[in-house]
């Protein structure tokens, strides 16, 4: 991680420089070209071929994107995809949101083209990334030894982080916790000694915006909940096996405490339902004590609420040690999304599309990729990017103004963490700084590729497998039926419904593309 001081993200906006691509240099194509894209994502069922960004990698490049997107009216990438493939209309380009099972299941089957070739002979910058960083080409490979996408390819190393009020610690003379025990006794405190001092039992000591954190919360009892930055992922055990980590004792023995601290009271009633409204609300009316959330948007609210609350002070601190003295923060930034795009089997100019989506591995594609466009939203001041103040003041969130720029969309790109490091407060930097003093993350699992045999097997038993675990699992937190007396019955219909199944084609895959 750069550490891009704080004082340049103070700095007002420089005269604009001349564009970097007067040379011509980073041209593709010497007479304009349109290339068709479907381009799928949450916060955008479409592409916008007014973005900012757009229009400079067009007069970098030569290249024009035009917006063919399926599937508009939904939200749902998945189905957008699946409305495509069924088309068998294919535009030139299909990018967005988790795009990798798909091209990958259907590109051996010809709907895509792979990009060994292409991209060793006509994408330098790309190819320099993956020499550079062993193992990430072999993970979004398909089973016959190809790839089919380029992805977006995420940069930094700490995500979320527990936060803690800081000031209800101080109003009631506690320290903060440092084991899962102490842990406990402080959010007991929370609920019942008043530290807004209201004068009402309304503190709600634990919360979450997304509910599956309440889940993560087993890991402080040795268990898992994930084993990528995917809620309910598979991951990889002690043993190198592929395992569920909702099929495990550890788990079991978890969640059991977590649906007691949910019967105490000390996790917020209504974390299934309150959802992404909870940090804004519970902090703004000084209810909220304890969290796991991203560290950059987390810690922004001390600056938004100092004149509102008094002493106001919600900070990161370290993970409690669990039960077997363990410090674990299982959440991490995954090195590579299954986000990003690809080049579909009826583009006819897939050297040009592939020398396309090199340049946004280029110096200066990063930079309008991550950034926007210089001299608009970020100037180079002492050979950093550095927002404008407009940007940087602004009520809007940075990363929503990049995504109307059409920057840190989810095309394929390598994101730049200098993006994210200027708007991320002192208590946060200070946080990672601490969280980077110890060893506390762990190895991820970066998904595998099955063969169609296996593909088939998987569809066919893990979809009812993950709906029956995340019934079962909210149900035992809300206090329906007996986790522990449930348990033996709970694997055994598992086994029922074909978990043994999942598991095994998993771990052949794992084999297979892993070693």
């Amino acid at each position: 991680m750069r550490n891009l001081p704080l004082a340049l993200a103070m700095i007002g906006t420089t005269a604009l420089t001349m564009p970097a691509f007067a040379d011509g240099h980073l041209q593709i194509v010497d007479e304009p070209l349109d290339l068709s894209i479907h381009m799928h994502w949450p916060r955008s069922q479409g592409y916008d071929e007014s973005y900012a960004v757009e229009r400079v990698a067009r007069e970098m490049t030569g290249i024009h994107l035009r917006e063919a997107t399926f599937g508009r009216n939904t939200s749902d990438s998945a189905e957008a995809m699946n409305l495509l493939i069924a088309s068998g209309d294919m535009p030139d380009i299909v990018g967005g949101h988790l795009i990798k099972q798909p091209v990958n299941e259907y590109g051996p089957q010809g709907a895509f083209q792979p990009l060994n070739e292409l991209v060793a002979e006509h994408a330098p910058n790309i190819q320099a990334f993956w020499d550079s960083h062993p193992g990430l080409q072999q993970a979004i490979s398909a089973y016959d030894g190809n790839y089919y996408y380029i992805p977006y390819l995420p940069d930094g190393k700490y995500g979320r982080a527990y936060f803690i009020r800081q000031d209800w610690l101080d109003i009631l003379g506690l320290q903060q916790p440092q084991t899962v025990d102490e842990l406990h006794t402080v959010l007991t405190a929370f609920l019942n000694d008043d530290p807004n001092g209201n004068g009402l039992q309304d503190e709600v000591p634990a919360f979450f915006r997304n509910w599956e954190e309440v889940i993560r919360l087993v890991t402080f009892w040795d268990a898992r909940s994930s084993g990528s930055d995917t809620y309910h992922d598979f991951y990889v055990n002690d043993e190198g096996t592929v395992v569920h980590p909702y099929a495990q004792e550890a788990y079991r023995d978890g969640l059991t405490m977590v649906a007691q601290w949910y019967e105490e009271g000390i996790i917020d009633p209504e974390v299934f339902t309150r959802r992404s409204t909870a940090r804004e609300y519970l902090l703004g009316e000084n209810l909220g004590g304890f969290t796991h959330d991203w560290f950059a948007s987390t810690s922004g609210y001390n600056a938004a609420l100092e004149d509102k609350i008094e002493g106001f002070n919600f900070v990161p601190f370290l993970p409690p040690e669990s039960a077997g003295g363990v410090r674990m923060e299982e959440h991490r930034r995954i090195p590579i999304k299954p986000d990003g795009w690809a080049i579909s089997h009826s583009n006819e100019h897939a050297i040009e599309t592939i020398k396309y989506f090199d340049f946004f591995f280029s110096e200066e594609g990063r930079l309008l990729s991550n950034f926007g466009v210089e001299g608009e939203t970020w100037n180079m001041i002492d050979g950093e990017p550095v927002f404008t103040d407009e940007v940087l003041n602004s009520s809007e969130p940075i990363n929503s103004q990049m995504y109307a720029a059409g920057a840190q969309i989810q095309r394929g790109y390598w994101q730049d963490y200098r993006y994210e490091w200027q708007w991320t407060a002192q208590a946060a930097r200070d946080g990672i700084e601490l969280y980077d003093q110890h060893d506390l993350l762990v190895e991820q699992f970066l998904g595998v590729a099955f063969t169609e045999d296996e593909q088939v097997i998987y569809d066919r038993y893990w979809p009812s497998i993950r709906t029956y675990m995340l019934e079962r699992q909210q149900a035992w937190v809300l206090g329906s039926g007996d986790l522990q007396a449930d348990w033996d019955s709970y694997v055994e219909t598992l086994d029922n419904m074909g978990y043994q199944e999942v598991i095994e084609v998993l771990n052949s895959a794992y084999a297979r593309q892993y070693g």
